[in-house]
Formats: C-alpha cells, sequence, structure tokens
C-alpha cells in the first residue's frame, strides 16, 4: 500500500497593516492550510483572502484557534479553564467555517496554535476541551495534533477523527514530545539531517529522539514553515524527496 501523508502550514497570520509569512507561495506547494482565526493574529479581511487563496489552490482549509493574546502572538500560557478554552476554539472555528462557506467550501480540520496546542499536547482536561469543541461545531472535523499527545487520546475518546502530525525542523524527547525551544538541538537546521528524517518518520514510523534513541511516531501530517524564501525551498524539497520515496503527498480528507 502506498504511503500517504499530508503537508500543513500556519497561514493568514498577517493581521491589519502588518504582514507575516509567505502564504501565497506557501499555498502553491502544500496541501492543507492552518488559517489564524483573529485571536493570536489574522483579522476578518485576511481570514477572508487567505481561504480564497486556499481555495483557488486547491489546498484543504482548516482552523487555526488560540489563545486570545495578539501581543504574545499566542505564544504565552494562558490559564484558562478548560470551559473557557472550549468556548473559545468554537467561536474561532465557527468564525472560519463562515468564510469557507462563503467560498463554497468546508473545513477540512482543526489545529490549536502556539501556547494552546502544547499545553493540550500535555494537558488532558485542556486536551479534551478542544477535542469537545471540534466535535461540537462539526463531528465530522479532523482534530490536527502532535503526535503521541494527550491531544490524540481525546480526540479519540470524544469519538472524532485525529492526524497525527510530526515537525520538520525540531527535535524530539524519548517521550515522543518536542525538546522545548531554546534548548540546544530543539531546532534542525541542516537540511541534510532534516529531509531523511522526515522520509523516515513518514516510511518508517521512526525518529531519532535527542538522545540517540530511536522512538516509535505516527506522521499523518508534516507541519512546515514558509516565513521567507529559503523556508520555501526547504518545503519544496521535503515535497520531492517524499515523493522519490514513493510516498502521495495528500489533504488529510483523503485518508483519515
Amino acid at each position: 500500500m502506498t504511503k500517504r501523508v499530508d503537508l500543513n502550514s500556519d497561514l493568514g497570520e498577517s493581521f491589519g497593516a502588518y504582514t507575516l509569512g509567505m502564504d501565497k507561495e506557501v499555498l502553491e506547494i502544500i496541501t492543507s492550510a492552518n488559517i489564524a482565526c483573529g485571536m493570536h493574529a489574522g483579522d476578518p479581511l485576511v481570514m477572508a483572502a487567505t481561504v480564497k487563496m486556499a481555495v483557488q489552490n486547491g489546498t484543504a482549509i482548516g482552523a487555526h484557534p488560540g489563545y486570545p493574546d495578539l501581543q504574545g502572538f499566542g505564544r504565552r500560557n494562558l490559564a484558562m479553564s478548560p470551559g473557557e478554552v472550549k468556548d473559545y476554539v468554537i467561536y474561532q472555528v465557527g468564525a472560519l467555517e463562515a468564510f469557507a462557506r462563503v467560498q463554497g467550501k468546508r473545513l477540512q480540520h482543526v489545529k490549536a496554535h502556539g501556547a494552546m496546542y502544547n499545553m493540550a499536547a500535555k494537558d488532558y482536561k485542556l486536551a479534551l476541551a478542544i477535542a469537545e469543541a471540534v466535535k461540537a461545531v462539526n463531528p465530522d472535523l479532523i482534530l490536527l495534533a502532535l503526535a503521541n499527545s494527550e491531544m490524540v487520546r481525546a480526540a479519540k475518546d470524544v469519538g472524532i477523527k485525529v492526524a497525527e502530525e510530526v515537525f520538520a525542523d525540531r527535535a524530539y524527547n524519548p517521550d515522543g514530545t518536542l525538546v522545548a525551544r531554546g534548548t540546544p538541538g530543539a531546532m534542525i537546521h541542516d537540511r541534510a539531517v532534516a529531509i531523511p528524517r522526515v522520509v523516515r518518520m513518514v516510511t518508517e514510523g521512526k525518529v531519532t529522539a535527542i538522545n540517540g534513541q530511536d522512538i516509535l511516531i505516527k506522521a499523518d501530517s508534516i507541519c512546515v514553515h514558509g516565513d521567507n524564501p529559503e523556508a520555501i525551498d526547504f518545503v519544496k524539497e521535503i515535497r520531492k524527496a517524499l515523493m522519490e520515496a514513493g510516498v502521495s503527498v495528500e489533504p488529510l480528507g483523503n485518508f483519515i
């Protein structure tokens, strides 16, 4: 059976007069777009424009909800209760769903952003709140979750589809979690190391942790970034290497 994998990227993170990322270029090479919903980044105009570009490129559309933290770009841990998080996720997913509907499309998935994503990866109650929010809006949506995380368990417990996500440029701990940013070796900058590593995660279901130990990992989707021309070239190289390894690069909705 042919291996299949999705390429996703966080987009629509411009705001007002401020432009962030190279969304147009990224949308030409990824298969799923995680579009900011106005809390950590984005605004109605940016949301509408990004959804329209995704539709024009045939890219699957996903909501990218985060904490209400424009100043911190959603990367600061907020002390919100699971109930509050659930309502904020419902609010954001519903907003992006409306823009997709205007373009005659449906949402494919939901992926939490930044601190919300990282906290839910370890906090089951928070993960459950996100999964319940997704189910409440639309039980057919896929939750895009960090591989081996509490979000995967929560999605399965509430009975929604879940896709496990890996990162092309991040190191892993032996327990399958990501090595914290700022830790030596947390980011993998050498393409000669990163690309074969990504291919192995997809084809073999394994990755070498930061301590040298091989661990099992499920790679349904690969998170890539496109905030500069070099990053765009990196994504193109990843896609080429996957295809040369016999992997079919497709949107999540085709196989989850």
